[in-house]
């Protein structure tokens, strides 16, 4: 299939509540959408969601590298060559991990389309459904409390609590939590906010508790701090921020830094780096999630069609969409009482043009 037209749109999205994690509060959005077409009449589509921390890249970077690099780039190759594509691309690009994932999304969405199967499928397909987490930013814990009532009201049954700016009133959340919903699976993310002292302390003010998920709990680029919390604590240790690269996921499990890894692919750079580093998680032993940034649904959905597709992704937090306004997709995928389902439609769903 020969790349006849490639086009973009950006979203500049509004949140309908704004959060607060470690190092920032959030309150907008920008993604990018990019439209390839073919000489066959197939399309594929695919989501770009720039963050400064998390991809290293700025939304102008991104539409810059957009009109300037990726679409002059794809016009006229052989789409079904996605892999020599994504390889020359990938230096062009430099470091853009999520410019790349749209490609990488796009190319993938295009010929599951063209053979008219979803994408998971396409992909190997393991499961046709996963629970996902509904995440909770800093905030006192009254409110924490009333928030997470409502979504358990909604049928959510995994929540993930943000924290990191004090570890005491971190536990004393996390405790009046599990005294109000003792059946409910707690996870809680520390987005590098705490040292290794802290994360013990936490640990300790926790253990009744049940934390299912400890993730992040210390700066990334710094593994062997991480993995003292790994040591020295009985939660299952996740690392977040500290993975980006295949090569990050083989040192930390080189060194048995962590218990788990936080799949995401804007952050690694889309669908097929993140079945490397999946690949290589699971060889060390390692349990896998996979997680979003704030991307609208049909980034959702390729995390999801991701996490439906492999073995050892036994975890999803896949609720980056939730409170953005205006998000112009629909239908790709249902939420129901906390569990995600993905559209029988091929690729990513049926996207109305």
């Amino acid at each position: 299939m020969k790349i006849t037209n490639v086009s973009y749109e950006r979203l500049d999205l509004k949140l309908s509540e704004p959060y607060t994690i470690a190092y920032e509060t959030i309150s907008k959005a920008v993604n990018f959408i990019l439209k390839i077409e073919t000489d066959t009449l197939a399309i594929g589509y695919g989501c770009a969601a720039p963050d400064a921390v998390v991809t290293g890249e700025s939304p102008q970077e991104v539409e810059q590298d957009i009109k300037d690099i990726i679409i002059p780039f794809l016009k006229g190759k052989n789409s079904f060559m996605s892999t020599e594509i994504l390889h020359d691309l990938k230096p062009l690009l430099k470091r853009k991990s999520s410019a790349l994932a749209m490609v990488d999304m796009a190319l993938l969405d295009l010929v599951a389309r063209k053979i008219d199967t979803p994408l998971y499928q396409f992909l190997g397909g393991y499961r046709h459904s996963i629970p996902t987490s509904i995440t909770l930013g800093i905030l006192p814990i009254e409110n924490t409390l009333r928030i997470a009532g409502d979504y358990v009201k909604e049928g959510f049954f995994i929540l993930k609590i943000k924290g990191g700016l004090s570890v005491e009133e971190d536990i004393e959340k996390m405790i009046r939590l599990r005294d109000m919903f003792p059946s409910t699976q707690l996870r809680f993310d520390g987005n590098q906010g705490y040292t290794v002292k802290e994360a013990i302390a936490f640990f300790e003010g926790t253990k009744k508790v049940g934390i299912e998920i400890f993730e992040q709990p210390t700066k990334e680029g710094m593994d062997e701090l991480l993995g003292q919390v790994t040591k020295n604590t009985g939660i299952p240790v996740m690392a977040d921020e500290s993975v980006k690269t295949l090569k990050d996921t083989f040192r930390l499990a080189q060194n048995e830094r962590v218990d788990m890894v936080n799949i995401k692919l804007m952050k690694v750079g889309g669908i097929r780096e993140a079945m490397h580093i999946n690949s290589v998680s699971q060889s060390a032993g390692l349990e896998a999630m996979v997680g979003c940034i704030d991307e609208c649904r049909l980034g959702i959905s390729a995390g999801l069609h991701f996490a439906l597709s492999r073995q050892n992704i036994k975890f999803a937090d896949l609720d980056g969409h939730l409170d953005m306004i205006a998000d112009p997709f629909k239908g790709l995928f249902k939420l129901d009482k906390g569990i995600l389902y993905p559209s029988k439609a091929a690729g990513l769903g049926r996207i109305k043009d």
